[in-house]
């Protein structure tokens, strides 16, 4: 448990009361959310300063993808350690440990004098990544209340979607002058509060129940709801689940098929994320518009604008995760990314005069962020993180956040190279292909979560239910 104890519970049941719980637990979720906005801001600010960094450095096309893969490479190497530390130390010091590499990482990044230490720098921030990626999600879920749940644990996907606006509008701003050296070390200073909130929140309740400290997930539970009944009823359902088999998480992954089941669904649904086509806009966006005939100031502005819309989508879905459910979301958002991208595939095929060519793949682009922003984007790590039951899911979250790095770093790594083999037009319309796919995908596997209970999820996990029925 942390040395920052909750004060003891209140015991009110009325509005006032629900309110101030309310407020606790957003406030705790949102703590933890700003791991969400270093790995926004750390991804956002490569677009911006890797023109500038390749004059600098005289860094050919490849050396440039492996300055943007690298934080890639590291955060999947980062979220396969995230499972043992977050297990073995805690939610919370996994949480602090990424603040720190997010810190130093960002100082050797301004201050690299060659393209070697820049990637140094770039494996730190990966690194924290990777550990945020897996830590953060799974906190806000294990904390978090049934009603709320898919709200919170979207935060994290809001809180990156601002991190990468507010890096696509230092990047415009510097651009001007070339400050490269200003947009990584900027980063900085939102590392540093990142570092002090993770000193306020406590442990998970679930993961002290995991290590056998019922006092105090007790405390902390009734800490975060509006009545000592709800809390105690939580931790009750929490110790039944426990109880039920005690094995070693190799041996239940092996042996239990329907834990196969929820791995294998995790993975999935991060390759998903990443096929959707959203990071190659993320981190190589001017390229993108310059390639359309944008010119660098338009592509840069053009870029921040596409933050701007990537972060107001969130939020609306955010307004609508738990009202709606998962699966009409994620349906949504696949069909609208999947006509943008032909729609911006055919501009470029049609070689249009270039302003109704800028205007259409700017309203294309849009489109295909916003898509991304109210489904795909929060509702992944939304899923992933309810889905796994409590024995396994550090096991099965460091899976899927492994594979979503995993595929993030080969397209990454790999974009470029593609763009000059299939061309522009043909790029877009395979991501249009895999949209489609994936719209098959959500139908016959992804369930619908909305409002229930994490234990009530594992109890249909485990009698065998078919994934798509696991809400049911």
């Amino acid at each position: 448990m942390s040395s920052l104890q909750p004060p003891a519970p209140a015991t009110r049941d009325d509005g006032a009361g629900s309110s101030e719980f309310l407020a606790r637990s957003v406030g705790v979720s949102l703590l933890a959310a700003l791991a969400g906005l270093m790995f926004g801001l750390d991804t956002g600010v490569i677009a911006g300063a890797l023109t500038f960094i390749g004059d600098e450095f005289h860094a050919s096309a490849q050396m440039q993808e492996w300055i943007v893969s690298s934080m890639m490479a590291a955060a999947a190497v980062g979220s396969i350690i995230a499972g043992n530390l977050s297990f073995r130390f805690g939610r919370r010091k996994a949480l602090m440990g990424a603040a720190i590499l997010f810190l130093l990482g960002s100082i050797t990044c301004a201050l690299a004098p060659s393209v070697v230490v820049l990637v140094i720098g770039r494996i730190f921030l990966g690194l924290a990544v990777g550990i945020a990626a897996f830590t953060a999600p799974l906190y806000i879920s294990e904390v978090a209340m049934e009603s709320a749940r898919g709200s919170l644990i979207s935060c994290y996907q809001l809180m990156m979607t601002l991190g990468i606006f507010l890096a696509y509008v230092v990047d415009s701003f510097l651009s001007y002058g070339g400050h490269w050296r200003w947009m990584l070390g900027l980063m900085t200073l939102p590392a540093v509060v990142f570092c002090i909130g993770c000193l306020f929140l406590p442990d998970s309740p679930r993961w002290l129940m995991m290590r056998g400290d019922t006092r105090h997930a007790r405390l902390v539970m009734r800490y975060l709801r509006s009545s000592p009944q709800e809390a105690d009823r939580e931790i009750d359902d929490i110790a039944s689940e426990l109880k039920k088999e005690h094995t070693n998480v190799w041996t239940f992954f092996r042996t239990n098929p329907n834990f196969r089941r929820s791995v294998g669904l995790g993975m999935l649904l991060q390759v998903m994320q990443q096929l959707t086509g959203i990071n190659v806009l993320m981190y190589y966006a001017p390229k993108v518009f310059q390639a359309a005939h944008f010119g660098v100031a338009a592509s840069t502005w053009s870029t921040a604008i596409i933050g701007l819309v990537n972060m107001a989508a969130t939020g609306l879905a955010i307004m609508f995760i738990d009202r709606w459910g998962r699966r009409p979301l994620l349906l949504l958002s696949c069909g609208v990314m999947k006509l943008s991208m032909a729609v911006a595939g055919g501009l470029v095929a049609m070689g249009a005069s270039p302003l109704p060519q800028e205007n259409g793949m700017v309203a294309a682009l849009l489109l295909f962020v916003a898509g991304f922003a109210m489904g795909a984007g929060p509702l992944v790590w939304t899923l992933c993180s309810e889905i796994q039951p409590l024995r396994g899911r550090d096991f099965g979250i460091a899976c899927s956040t492994f594979t979503n790095w995993a595929a993030n770093w080969l397209i990454s790594n790999t974009f470029l190279s593609v763009l000059e083999g299939l061309g522009e037009a043909r790029t877009f319309w395979l991501f249009a292909l895999m949209n489609a796919i994936f719209i098959v995908i959500t139908l016959g596997f992804v369930p619908e979560t909305k409002g229930v209970s994490l234990e009530a999820i594992e109890d249909h996990l485990m009698q065998g239910r078919r994934l798509r029925d696991l809400g049911r």
